[in-house]
């Protein structure tokens, strides 16, 4: 079926031959979420995956604190910390000898009323797979497994999917979540901008491993003694995974080396640059290759086709970003097809997902390669927390003469607890919320009747200092201001309003 794009002004709400609102292809961690997000919103969603099962490898295991608010609004937080471990030191070994420990993340942040949850946790991407898929089961969702797209279409009322087997999908949007190696992309023409990170082949697996504690990130640096963060083709570690007793094994090669991802291939490896013996690996679960590349989606949007997560921007795996940023591109996605899908904002409202997520991904990407090659250290910006969306068109700003470090429009909405009220308990679940922060203020309480609006006031809080906030179901500031003078016609503009 021949691609045509188009990029319609408004939906056909009515379009009789739409067989689901959104199509979502890929069930990895973005795919995942975007369909739990709008499950919650009660938006049709299709799932389909090209693969018979949910991925089985530990690939994403670093969950930075703003995805755990991410997580937090989505419900399966308290899941996800009980399954979960902090990262443990690194343990650097030579001549089967221990030498020298160090901390990959800095851990010493403890929580605070605005950040809740300031650390790094580790969890196998498949045990996140897991957990948000259970959520999305509960909500009534499912995954169509073994669906492998094979043809895209689209015309002025919504998109087809062909499939190998089985019959097409029509879905007013669709939404690629299907990885770096995107055929959504791939079929849409969209080329990805970018450069290579390190030549070097890398090898990851999931095995078990005995004689070694579960205490460290045991790391054998090359025979050459290399100890820096770049620490290049001869590497060897094994990070300990939580839940259970396997290790996620990292190994770098030489240009041109030919990858032998087979367990007795690994068991060679681990034999070859440590002081463990073949015997002590075992259960290989999972092993994959990859050289690490930095590359952009050069746009993110084609017609009534997105693409979020991988299948927008490749990345080094160094500083634990990918997953992470993945996981907001389908909760920045999520409230905004909810907004169009039921009528309340025009379909332009989607156009500021590129223009949002875009520009975050390419920081993201520059902070990676930067992470990789030793030049920055893994902490306050890799934690996500000082992302945001001032430049946005939807971040509104009326106040004036604020402080340097003030709170602004299109920052990331702080918690905290005033007033007998927690604000992360205030911005959970899929509505906006109508903020009054230690302000007299006159708020239009009849436009809202009827709006997905959560209304909320609170003595003075710092961190917020005081004013009228109206923050969007992705818990960032849209609009900000000293009264609530302008707010109405911007909700109506934005989806805040009801119908």
């Amino acid at each position: 079926m021949a691609l045509r794009a188009t990029n319609p002004n408004t939906p056909d709400l009515h379009a009789a031959d739409a067989d689901t609102d959104v199509l979502i292809v890929g069930a990895g961690p973005t795919g995942l979420a975007l369909a739990l997000d709008l499950a919650r919103r009660g938006v049709a969603a299709h799932l389909v995956e090209r693969g018979t099962a949910l991925f089985p490898g530990s690939r994403g295991k670093g969950l930075q604190p703003r995805t755990l608010e991410v997580l937090d609004d989505l419900g399966v937080l308290a899941e996800i910390r009980a399954a979960a471990g902090h990262y443990p030191p690194n343990l650097f070994w030579k001549n089967g000898e221990p030498q020298r420990t160090s901390r990959m993340y800095d851990e010493t942040s403890e929580p605070s009323e605005a950040e809740p949850y300031p650390g790094t946790l580790m969890l196998p991407q498949w045990r996140t797979q897991r957990v948000l898929y259970g959520r999305l089961r509960e909500l009534g969702g499912t995954v169509d497994f073994g669906r492998e797209l094979v043809a895209l279409g689209q015309d002025a009322d919504a998109a087809t999917a062909e499939f190998a087997d089985g019959p097409p999908v029509r879905a007013r949007y669709l939404v690629a979540a299907d990885g770096g190696r995107s055929t959504v992309r791939r079929l849409l023409g969209i080329t990805m901008t970018g450069q290579t990170v390190d030549p070097a082949p890398m090898l990851v697996a999931d095995v078990t491993v005995t004689g070694l504690d579960r205490d460290h990130w045991h790391v054998f640096p090359p025979a050459d003694g290399t100890t820096g963060p770049g620490l290049g083709a001869g590497l060897l570690a094994l990070c300990p995974l939580p839940g259970g007793g396997q290790f996620q094994l990292i190994a770098q090669f030489p240009e041109g080396t030919q990858l032998d991802l087979s367990l007795d291939g690994i068991r060679r490896l681990v034999a070859d640059r440590s002081h463990l013996s073949a015997e002590d690996v075992s259960d290989l679960r999972w092993a994959s290759e990859f050289r690490p590349r930095a590359a952009l989606a050069d746009r993110f949007r084609a017609g009534r086709v997105f693409l979020a997560g991988d299948a927008a921007h490749v990345h080094s795996p160094a500083g634990a970003q990918g997953l992470n940023t993945s996981i907001q591109d389908a909760y920045n996605l999520g409230w905004k097809l909810g907004a169009v899908l039921a009528g309340r904002a025009a379909d332009s409202l989607l156009d500021t997902y590129e223009q949002e997520r875009r520009p975050n991904a390419a920081r993201m990407l520059g902070l990676s390669t930067k992470v990789h090659r030793g030049e920055v250290r893994r902490g306050r910006a890799t934690q996500q927390l000082d992302l945001g969306y001032r430049e946005s068109s939807l971040a509104v700003e009326t106040r004036t003469d604020l402080a340097p470090h003030a709170l602004r429009a299109g920052d990331r909405a702080p918690d905290g607890r005033r007033g007998g009220i927690r604000l992360f308990d205030a911005f959970r679940g899929p509505h906006w919320t109508l903020l009054t922060v230690g302000a007299q203020a006159e708020l239009p309480v009849a436009a809202f009747a009827g709006a997905e609006v959560r209304m909320v006031d609170v003595p003075a809080y710092e961190a917020y200092g005081t004013g009228v906030f109206l923050v969007r179901p992705d818990g960032y500031v849209g609009w900000a201001g000293a009264t609530a003078q302008g707010l109405t016609g911007y909700a109506a503009r934005v989806g805040a309003l009801g119908r």
